[in-house]
């Protein structure tokens, strides 16, 4: 399909691999879904390639955006504890409650955290679209994905084959540019761990 295509082609430059990503101050690590108070297989790839993006000195920061709709269910709380769980410093991981897909992630890392340049961390298969929606959120966004092929065959090939749909929402999330769905006042979180020895 021509989104599909469109996406890839924009991107193609802006996705690559730990080594040869260029060192940006924030890493931001889209959502992928937890079990209690484990990432799901595909979030834990996601949260492994940002902290060695970390430890590489290739980013200064962690943002970590996902679903804290209910209560009872908290992505953000998730990714952070694994990470520290991997050595990377509490004071060097920041949480949004309120990435709920990824333009909401892109657009409120840009108006609400402040990240101007970033990293995005996810699959592969969600790369091409994830930097274009970050890039048109005003993020000078690179990508670095996880193939997830080997080790979670059936979810990534469903996803690859739902790219298309998703791609279409996405265009129309740059042509509209709407509103985060929970706006507010901006948050020093980013900035805070930037400053932080």
């Amino acid at each position: 399909m021509v989104p599909t295509g469109w996406a890839y082609a924009s991107t193609a430059r802006l996705r690559t691999s730990p080594d040869d990503v260029p060192a940006l101050p924030v890493a931001l690590v889209l959502g992928a879904g937890v079990i209690g108070d484990r990432p799901s297989t595909l979030l834990a790839r996601r949260l492994d390639l940002a902290a060695e993006l970390y430890r590489r000195g290739k980013v200064r920061a962690l943002l970590v955006s996902g679903d804290n709709g209910t209560k009872d269910y908290d992505e953000p709380t998730v990714m952070r504890a694994y990470l520290i769980a991997q050595g990377i410093p509490d004071r060097k991981i920041v949480r949004d409650y309120a990435g709920f897909d990824t333009w909401n992630s892109c657009i409120r890392a840009k108006r609400i955290f402040g990240v101007d340049e970033a990293i995005v961390v996810t699959q592969d298969f969600h790369l091409p679209r994830a930097v274009a929606l970050c890039r048109a959120a005003g993020v000078v966004a690179w990508g670095v994905g996880d193939d997830s092929l080997a080790a979670r065959p059936w979810p990534t090939l469903t996803a690859y084959a739902r790219e298309p749909l998703a791609t279409i929402k996405a265009v129309y999330s740059i042509v509209r540019k709407p509103r985060p769905r929970f706006f507010g006042p901006p948050e020093p979180g980013v900035r805070q761990a930037l400053a932080a020895g």
